[in-house]
């Protein structure tokens, strides 16, 4: 028998190459290393208010049958879902997070032969899903750190199987116009899967008409995912969902997991979905939270890129890592970005009041000793 003395040369060789997505600090971690209490977290684009009443009161409830498998195909949840969108129900595909939904796109329609198209400054899971199955990526430049969904089309050839967009897009909170991406969809080959990528719509929707739904019905190579992990404040929990034609949510559920979703991730998830007080809070203030934190980037000289999403990316003029080093020595957790080719950019999630005006006056103190 073959004997090998790298237990890595048997992986396969996409996943051997594979860079893990870096998460997010951990508050945990971080007064484990430092010793420091108090500490705030901008760093995950999680909601400050945390999980709405409804929500957590479904989890209790919930907590007595937690020796029982859950709902392996998650009726409940998507009934739910199929009455707020006007959809079938066998057109939602449910996920360990919308990043599960990105994995199975990849899993189920991606081959070694074949590529996906994403842009630069994009989501990270993008290549790291597409990279696992040993499929080539094919990054597209930027403009203005968003989507060139011209250039994205151009680069679409008889191998492009999958085009991922990010509207808006992580981490740069840049928005396409609806007209533009419908444009986009209308011009794409009926042979490359789109996923839409909208895990932050809830708060672009405040704003303006998100009517990407309305595309199933023309599109039946389109997928959009969503996510409970933001704006309902559920990220600890992991459930997302795709929407899409049935002949494409068929084909997921034939790779997804029985049990993807644990039982509280279910009720909690569909209780969220009708907390409408919730969600009116959390949208208040993120749009409060946005403002405070552009107008202190604004006093501090600095510039930003204009966000659509519940956080905001600021240009520092110097390399953003030392910033967040110093940043974390004041207990203060926000996420550098050089691994999306912005290293002198901080992503910066919304807080509340209290934790903006912490992190503002700390990079404040900072940036005057440099």
């Amino acid at each position: 028998m073959n004997k090998t003395n790298n237990v890595y040369d048997l992986a396969v060789a996409g996943v051997r190459q594979l860079v893990p997505y870096k998460a997010g600090k951990p508050i945990t971690e971080l007064e484990r290393e430092l010793g420091l209490s108090h500490i705030i977290k901008l760093a995950s684009n999680e909601n400050p208010l945390g999980p709405g009443k409804k929500a957590l009161a479904a989890c209790s409830a919930a907590l007595p049958e937690l020796a029982l498998y859950p709902d392996g195909s998650g009726y409940a949840l998507k009934q739910a879902l199929a009455g707020k969108y006007a959809l079938d129900v066998d057109q939602i595909t449910l996920g360990n997070g919308s990043n599960e939904i990105l994995e199975l796109v990849a899993r189920a329609f991606l081959t070694p032969e074949l590529e996906a198209v994403f842009s630069q400054h994009a989501f990270a899971v993008y290549p790291i899903v597409t990279q696992a199955v040993g499929a080539t990526g094919v990054v597209v430049p930027a403009v203005n750190y968003g989507h060139d969904l011209d250039a994205m089309l151009a680069a679409v050839n008889e191998k492009t199987r999958i085009v991922f967009i990010a509207n808006p897009n992580n981490p740069t909170g840049t928005l396409l116009s609806q007209a533009s991406v419908a444009r986009f969809l209308a011009a794409l080959p009926e042979t490359v899967v789109c996923v839409l990528d909208e895990a932050y719509f809830e708060f672009v929707s405040v704003n303006e008409p998100i009517n990407s739904i309305d595309w199933l019905k023309s599109f039946p190579n389109l997928i959009i995912t969503r996510t409970f992990s933001k704006a309902y404040g559920l990220a600890g929990l992991r459930v997302g969902y795709g929407l899409s034609s049935p002949q494409l949510a068929d084909i997921l559920n034939r790779v997804r997991q029985p049990f993807n979703n644990n039982a509280l991730a279910l009720v909690a998830a569909e209780a969220a979905l009708g907390d409408f007080e919730h969600l009116q809070q959390t949208m208040a203030i993120n749009s409060h939270g946005m403002v405070q934190l552009t107008q202190g980037f604004k006093a501090l000289g600095l510039e930003w890129i204009p966000s659509a999403g519940n956080f905001v990316s600021v240009d520092l003029k110097q390399p953003g890592q030392a910033v967040f080093e110093a940043l974390l020595q004041k207990g203060v957790i926000v996420r550098p970005i050089g691994v999306y080719e912005m290293p002198n950019h901080l992503r910066i999630s919304i807080g509340t009041a209290q934790e903006n005006q912490q992190f503002l006056q700390a990079l404040t103190e900072i940036l005057a000793n440099v």
